[in-house]
């Protein structure tokens, strides 16, 4: 896969629902980039307060979060390399970008572990100042829209960080041939409920026609991967640097291999509320000077990542 920032034209990738019922669970559990911080607290990033924090992009940021010391994150921790827990903290790609990020604006990355459909919610009820869970950026959320096109809320804005495909996750072996989302028609796929990879799927099967494509999904990537390794389903679909962590991790590499090539590459980006236009564009500002001065490409060379990684900020770029 070769890093783009190129906009997408197909509709359908990607992990996280569009908007549904809050649900935030699980305890605050936080990157690299600091403590915990117990809710209402004002306390700020090792070196200095509000008053003196020499951060280079600190002033850059709305007041509230100034005085704060520290933006509020809602992820999905369990999509590793992406985001994943591992000695109690949230750790992976996302969050040591959150943590290079951090460093330029002076104030503290706090990672809340939540599901899916409350991502975007958790956006409008301010419980979250923005959402990083290798979230596409499309059309569709940038103006609240559901599936049918009908609006069901403000929409959010969007800060792109990260370029990523998608793959077909099969049993080691592949007994089944799979090659592309063709060879599918006719079988048995596992997914994760909610997710784009969903609505890929859906897509598929309207094409398969009268050759039944079954989509069976799950509450989490994890389940629909059992699936397949259990022989239920023949495929998984998910972002290309997941599927290759999976390959790569489970079973010591032999549970699973990615078949076919990447379809569908598009943009990871930072969640914003359309109202909080201050913090995007610092958002897009500390995510330039991370690219500039290489942090960005050291987070994601430590994940093997790097053929993801896009040459500038942009925002709502994604189709």
């Amino acid at each position: 896969m070769t890093a783009s920032t190129t906009r997408r034209t197909t509709a359908a990738r990607s992990r996280i629902a569009a908007v549904g019922a809050i649900a935030v669970a699980g305890a605050l559990i936080l990157t690299g980039c600091g403590d915990q911080t117990e809710k209402g607290s004002s306390a700020t990033p090792s070196g200095g307060t509000s008053k003196d924090n020499s951060a280079p992009l600190f002033s850059a940021l709305p007041k509230k979060i100034q005085d704060a010391g520290v933006i509020k994150i809602g992820t999905d921790s369990a999509y590793a390399p992406m985001e994943f827990v591992e000695g109690g903290k949230i750790v992976g790609v996302d969050p040591d970008i959150a943590e290079a990020l951090a460093k330029q604006l002076g104030v503290k990355m706090q990672f809340t572990a939540g599901t899916f459909d409350g991502l975007i919610t958790s956006i409008y009820t301010g419980r979250e100042d923005a959402i990083m869970s290798s979230i596409t950026d499309n059309k569709k959320r940038q103006e609240g829209l559901d599936d049918k096109g009908q609006k069901i809320g403000k929409g959010i804005d969007f800060v792109d960080y990260f370029s990523s495909g998608l793959s077909l996750l099969v049993k080691k072996g592949n007994p089944e041939g799979i090659k592309s989302m063709d060879d599918l028609c006719g079988k048995t796929v596992a997914v994760q409920r909610g997710t784009i990879y969903e609505d890929t799927f859906k897509a598929q099967a309207e094409k398969c026609g009268d050759k039944k494509l079954t989509i069976q999904a799950f509450d989490t990537d994890a389940e629909a991967q059992t699936r397949v390794k259990a022989g239920g389903a023949v495929a998984d679909l998910n972002d290309y640097p997941v599927a290759a962590y999976t390959v790569k991790t489970s079973g010591g590499g032999n549970d699973f291999e990615v078949a076919g090539q990447q379809s569908d590459v598009g943009l990871f980006g930072i969640g914003v509320s359309k109202e909080n236009t201050q913090l995007r564009d610092a958002l897009k500002q500390a995510l330039d000077a991370i690219i500039k001065d290489g942090s960005y490409a050291k987070a994601l060379e430590k994940w093997n990542v790097q053929d993801s990684a896009v040459k500038s900020a942009t925002v709502n770029a994604g189709q």
